[in-house]
């Protein structure tokens, strides 16, 4: 009988300490990651932490294709739009390649957001009639600002024009921007003042204001709005995510307002005049680069009738304003998404926005302007609401169906391995901690979720992992009935179920890759769980079960085969112990008797 060969499976007998301690090592790391990043508990799903789900499926009849970056561009939208609700926890999330899942936790204000979702966007111009940096001190601007003692203006997310001003002309015209006079911080809240008494009246006012120029005079009933305007907007502090939310909340398009933007890093607070252009007057906008110019990229619209009309309106009675009211704000949902500058009428209903805008920049920009913030619309597929009581009940359950599953599992390793049954138990508490902590951790690196369905994929993987120790272990008694002792039979029966456990878990990981791909919302969860639990099995069993059987196997309760290790010989019916003759070496080595082996 050939003699078995000699070389990774030998160095794997002799060392199997190193493999021991990489894991032993890379559980340490992981734990100390996860109490480092404070996320020590698993990330619990809507029907598990209770909340609502909304799954909406798009349509492309608005003239757009549903493909990755519009759907990307609704997802960002949403997103503000939920959040901007105050529902901080929110996700929105793409499922497949049509669909949004909006989970809304806990159900704070679940009614409003499904309402809100998926419907078309609300977006305005609006004068600009004050603004300042929020939450910062603010610096002296440079002589090119367009905004007096402020620094450039915001645009779309993330913020075109960031790094200089965003100028508003005429498409057919090639004149080139201007810059305007800063006005000192110094003069800045009187200037305040009078512009939220200009924005009482119905139009924003033509008369520069510097804080010199005589102001219309309110009405008494005007004179409080605009003292109530005014006592909001010296509170408003758009650094705070409380305030962002609440600023302009509910305002009325013929009633002016606050809102806030958002510079690179920085946020800014406004002062807007009643809406004097809607959204849905925008009839296309577009993301174009400039080749004959020094503009760069630059969204070109172009206006219904209508709101050419409007426009033109707007930007005449702004242009004979000086900064930051020669400025019109674009307002999507209550939001300062740029505000460019004018200095002249544009008429002809085509306009161009130019700026330090990048293509990404531009293009954000050009889609909201053009769909009103969704580039699809989108179809209410399921609304799925659970109370927080409820998933504290399912999660209860879960886990006592998992405690459940797992003593089972136990009492038959005990009963029919019995010694055996300690390196069972001991693999898959390294398994389960090894799953809670990347669990953990998945949490906010990629926003994995614990829901009830990803709770019973975590049930299925305690009798996959079981099953992974059964092969092994019945591969090494096969070894001990044939006559072996252990040690030879530990590395005898591994390469057969190396290979078995390999094939077996290979099946249960494409079951789960598949069920993964096709299917959408909370089956994913068990799919992505099955499919984590998989992997990790393969790892617990090469690089912890196997070297800890190994280094067992040295251990004279188990290599003597005593009565409660699982690997008595008489117990398993074993044969005589096989008979080991060395071969002489050279031409004199006579034929070797077949029956020896």
């Amino acid at each position: 009988m050939a003699a078995p060969k000699k070389g990774r499976s030998a160095s794997a007998q002799s060392k199997p300490g190193r493999s021991l301690a990489f894991i032993l090592i890379a559980i340490v790391a992981l734990t100390g990651g996860m109490f480092a990043s404070g996320h020590t508990t698993p990330r619990l799903g809507i029907d598990l932490a209770g909340g609502t789900s909304i799954t909406l499926k798009a349509k492309a009849d608005q003239g757009s294709a549903v493909n990755k970056a519009n759907m990307d561009t609704a997802v960002d939208i949403m997103n503000r739009r939920v959040n901007g609700l105050g529902v901080s926890e929110a996700e929105v999330q793409t499922q497949g390649t049509d669909n949004i899942i909006v989970n809304i936790p806990r159900g704070t204000n679940s009614k409003e957001a499904q309402q809100q979702v998926g419907t078309t966007a609300k977006l305005y111009f609006r004068p600009v009639l004050a603004s300042e940096p929020s939450g910062v001190t603010p610096s002296p601007s440079p002589s090119g600002s367009p905004t007096g003692g402020s620094s450039p203006k915001p645009g779309a997310s993330p913020s075109p024009g960031a790094s200089s001003s965003q100028k508003a002309s005429s498409s057919s015209s090639s004149s080139p921007s201007t810059t305007s006079p800063t006005a000192s911080a110094t003069t800045q809240g009187r200037a305040v003042t009078d512009a939220l008494k200009a924005g009482s009246s119905p139009s924003p006012s033509a008369t520069p204001t510097g804080g010199s120029s005589p102001q219309p005079t309110p009405t008494p009933s005007g004179s409080a709005d605009t003292a109530k305007l005014q006592a909001e907007y010296a509170a408003l502090d758009c650094s705070k995510a409380d305030d962002r939310a609440k600023a302009g909340n509910k305002a009325k398009p013929s009633d002016p307002t606050i809102a806030c933007g958002k510079v690179g890093k920085n946020y800014y607070k406004y002062v807007l005049g009643p809406a004097a252009v809607d959204g849905t007057e925008v009839k296309k906008a577009q993301a174009v680069f400039d080749t004959q110019g020094a503009s760069g990229w630059q969204v070109q619209m172009t206006f219904t009738s209508k709101g050419a009309k409007k426009f033109a309106d707007i930007t005449g009675q702004l242009a004979k304003n000086q900064t930051p009211q020669n400025e019109f704000g674009i307002v999507l949902d209550g939001e300062v998404v740029s505000s460019p500058y004018v200095s002249q009428a544009i008429t002809g209903g085509q306009a161009e926005i130019s700026g330090s805008f990048t293509q990404q920049d531009a293009q954000s920009l050009a889609n909201m302007l053009s769909y009103g913030a969704l580039p699809l619309s989108f179809q209410e597929q399921s609304v799925t609401t659970v109370t927080a009581a409820l998933g504290g009940e399912q999660l209860h359950a879960g886990l006592l169906a998992g405690a459940i599953g797992l003593a089972l599992v136990v009492i038959y390793l005990v009963v029919y391995y019995r010694g055996l049954s300690l390196v069972a138990m001991a693999s898959l508490v390294v398994s389960a901690i090894l799953t809670y902590v990347i669990m953990s951790l998945l949490g906010p690196t990629i926003g994995f979720a614990l829901n009830l369905p990803a709770v019973c994929g975590a049930i299925v993987a305690i009798g996959i992992t079981a099953d992974s120790f059964i092969v092994y272990f019945e591969r090494i008694r096969d070894e001990i009935r044939e006559g072996r002792s252990l040690r030879p039979a530990v590395e005898r029966a591994w390469p057969r179920a190396r290979r078995t456990v390999l094939v077996s878990d290979f099946v249960s990981f494409l079951a789960a890759a598949v069920l993964f791909i096709v299917t959408v919302g909370k089956v994913q969860g068990f799919a992505f769980t099955l499919g984590l639990t998989t992997v990790l099995d393969v790892v617990v069993v090469f690089l912890f079960t196997k070297p800890l059987m190994t280094l067992l196997a040295r251990r004279k309760f188990f290599a003597n085969g005593h009565k409660w290790s699982g690997l008595d010989p008489k117990s398993l019916g074993g044969k005589p112990p096989l008979r080991r003759t060395r071969r002489p070496a050279g031409p004199a080595a006579g034929p070797v008797d077949p029956k020896e082996a």
